[in-house]
């Protein structure tokens, strides 16, 4: 049984983790059509409120109808292919068993966890908090949510549904700022799973450590974007403008930064603001295609940002700001060193740095030479190149000719590596992130040769023989 102090350690929660956890402990998570029914519950929520969904995005982030719905899609994707191949993935997976152990059969088995933690962001606020929802539950687990509180509309509106959908003992949300979190965290989870930016991933993994909890970190960096001089200039431009202007730039995948070959840079920079005039019409700020900056703050650091370029005279195309509806116009600027201020961190918003180089070579060594981003991309004809880049590279993905939509494959693992995080989620890798592979080795009575037991004399030679 719990005691007192465990019951009471965290007023948040209106079920206890201890009372969480009993149903997982208990078995009576383990079942494929429990699981089954956790994953239709959350399927009927979607389609419930996916009005009131669109709605709330655009409130926190007034992100367009058709950008909100992104978030939804991917959510009814993963449950979609977890319902198909949940039965086979719970499934015993079979492992050869050594010859001294036969006739035992050896196999692997997902169990769950336990009661998760899921902490979730600001930028798809939706998404990121139901996305690795739907692995837990297909896990077998119990759930505690908490949504960011930068998006308040999604996050209230998370906390209803929910409630609505899932008895407390099963999902339960937990609103509140980073104290709420920083409160959470000191419960004990069997899984923590987080979402955001690598100072706070820091803290969470700190606070981890204290009860040894495990961690799945999905953060995020300067993701480059590469373009050799022999890249479909007109895709390239469009898919690059795309990539950096949906969310206003606030997508973990969205390229950060361009290696531009030297011949290609200005015929690039013409086409990319071609493009964004395209999206966006010749006043982005009255754009009804256009999201805004989530708060203040982030608005502020990348207003400032934009103010340094300015006087540096580092503005190709845009740099328009509207203060009072907190929007920024999507942005290129042109940067010349490794040390100006707009390539010390992750820009996380609609401003897109061009830096020419002389060949790929050159790119490559930028790319090693700062932390292992999220995602790298390459724009390039050639299979060579890409194969370079491959081999002399490390990312949490890779995406040629096209950006962002690596993250959208339902079946492709993703995540990060080094500072861009560790562990990963989507399809059968999030499944796995949120369950223990138990091994297990079964043998039966009526082989019991005598070569293992005492005593041991004149038994060396043959076990050699036998072993190798």
């Amino acid at each position: 049984m719990p005691t007192t102090s465990s019951m009471l350690a965290t007023p948040m929660l209106s079920t206890p983790i201890e009372a969480m956890r009993e149903p997982v402990s208990r078995g009576l998570t383990r079942p494929l059509a429990w699981r089954l029914e956790q994953l239709d519950r959350l399927s009927a929520l979607l389609h419930r409120h996916h009005a009131a969904v669109l709605e709330a995005l655009a409130a926190d982030l007034g992100k367009p109808a058709l950008e909100a719905s992104f978030e939804l899609v991917a959510v009814q994707q993963e449950l979609k292919l977890t319902r198909r191949r949940l039965r086979r993935w719970m499934a015993p997976r079979p492992v050869p068993a050594d010859l001294p152990l036969k006739p035992g059969r050896a196999f692997e088995l997902a169990e769950p966890l336990g009661c998760v933690l899921i902490i979730g962001p600001w930028n798809y606020p939706f998404q990121l908090c139901l996305h690795p929802l739907v692995s837990a539950l297909a896990a077998g687990n119990s759930v505690v949510l908490k949504p960011s509180e930068h998006a308040p509309a999604t996050a209230a509106l998370i906390a209803e549904v929910i409630a609505e959908a899932f008895p407390p003992e099963i999902v339960q949300v937990v609103c509140g700022d980073g104290s709420v979190a920083a409160g959470l965290l000191e419960e004990r989870f069997d899984h923590i799973f987080f979402t955001g930016g690598g100072r706070v991933g820091r803290l969470v993994m700190a606070a981890a450590a204290r009860h040894l909890t495990p961690v799945t970190l999905e953060l995020g960096g300067k993701s480059p974007a590469i373009v050799l001089a022999d890249a479909d200039l007109a895709v390239t431009a469009r898919r690059l403008a795309w990539g950096k202007s949906i969310n206003a730039g606030q997508t973990c995948v969205a390229p950060d930064h361009v290696l531009v070959e030297a011949p290609l840079r200005d015929r690039l920079v013409e086409a990319l603001a071609a493009e964004l005039e395209r999206f966006h019409g010749s006043d982005p700020l009255q754009s009804e295609d256009l999201g805004a900056i989530v708060n203040q703050a982030q608005y502020d650091r990348l207003a400032a940002l934009l103010s340094g370029a300015r006087e540096r005279g580092q503005v190709l195309h845009g740099g328009r700001c509207d203060p009072a509806r907190r929007r920024i116009e999507p942005t290129l600027l042109s940067v010349d060193s490794a040390d100006d201020p707009l390539m010390q961190e992750e820009l996380f918003g609609p401003l897109l740095p061009i830096v020419s180089v002389a060949h790929l070579e050159e790119a490559l060594e930028q790319v090693r030479g700062r932390p292992k981003p999220l995602a790298l991309y390459l724009f390039s004809h050639d299979r060579q190149a890409q194969e370079r880049t491959l081999e002399s590279t490390s990312s949490g993905g890779v995406c040629f000719n096209d950006v962002v939509m690596q993250a959208g494959a339902s079946q492709l693992g993703f995540g990060g590596v080094g500072e861009s995080g560790m562990g990963r989620y989507h399809g059968e890798a999030g499944f796995l992130t949120f369950s223990h592979l138990r091994s297990v080795l079964r043998r039966p009575f009526w082989l019991d040769l005598p070569l293992r037991y005492p005593p041991y004399a004149g038994k060396l030679g043959l076990v050699r023989r036998l072993l190798g």
